[in-house]
């Protein structure tokens, strides 16, 4: 399969999980000791219950790290409820449409990583994701008394092709700061894991990233 999606991604024991992060990180699945390579274009969209719910097992910081975005959806308005209603309880079946194949994807990443990014938005991504580690000197305090673990290396890729890829998306020949602060907490907030303390004050991960966003904003 060139797109997997693994629904409730959080109620699968370690075992398929394993297998989940081997798929995402070595493009290669392992099955009766022989391995197969996985096909370009291959990404992983993937959906996971509130951890508080019964039934459900955390995901491995390197599991979590190899997932760019992390998108919170919550339930529908009125309108689309009734919708859905409507969709799903009578005779008719749903008919889809091929749009696209993997090449014309491939395409499109392809053109994605030719946006032009100025060397400022390099420079905005690095110094976030590292205020974003307790450890680092250039964290604030505040960072330091919540946070248990910050995002790593692959945060600040993450971040300059999440702001290519609005670029494009808007049909600008440029990515701008706006891109970057715009999809910045989806891509870090799952990548910050809060301590005791910051639960304690009801300071969540993405709460902490908007935070960021804002003092960087003032500096």
């Amino acid at each position: 399969a060139n797109i997997v999606l693994a629904d409730e991604i959080n109620r699968a024991p370690a075992k398929p999980q394993s297998a989940m992060l081997e798929a995402m990180q070595e493009n290669r699945v392992t099955v009766l000791g022989n391995t197969y390579t996985l096909q370009p274009p291959f990404f992983v969209l993937a959906t996971q219950n509130p951890i508080e719910q019964e039934g459900t097992y955390p995901l491995p910081e390197a599991q979590l790290d190899r997932f760019m975005f992390l998108i919170e959806v919550g339930y529908p308005s009125a309108a689309e409820e009734k919708e859905i209603a409507r969709a799903t309880t009578g005779t008719a079946r749903q008919v889809l449409s091929h749009l696209l194949d993997g090449e014309k994807v491939i395409a499109f990443q392809q053109l994605v990583r030719r946006v032009p990014v100025p060397e400022h938005l390099y420079d905005y991504a690095v110094r976030i994701v590292r205020k974003t580690r307790p450890g680092e000197p250039e964290s604030p305090q505040w960072v330091k008394d919540t946070v248990g673990w910050g995002a790593g290396p692959r945060a600040v890729q993450y971040l300059i092709l999440g702001a290519k890829s609005r670029a494009a998306l808007r049909g600008s020949y440029m990515a701008s700061l706006e891109d970057l602060e715009a999809i910045a907490p989806s891509v870090l907030a799952h990548r910050v894991i809060t301590n005791f303390s910051a639960e304690s004050q009801g300071m969540t991960s993405k709460k902490i990233v908007e935070r960021l966003i804002k003092e960087m904003r003032e500096d």
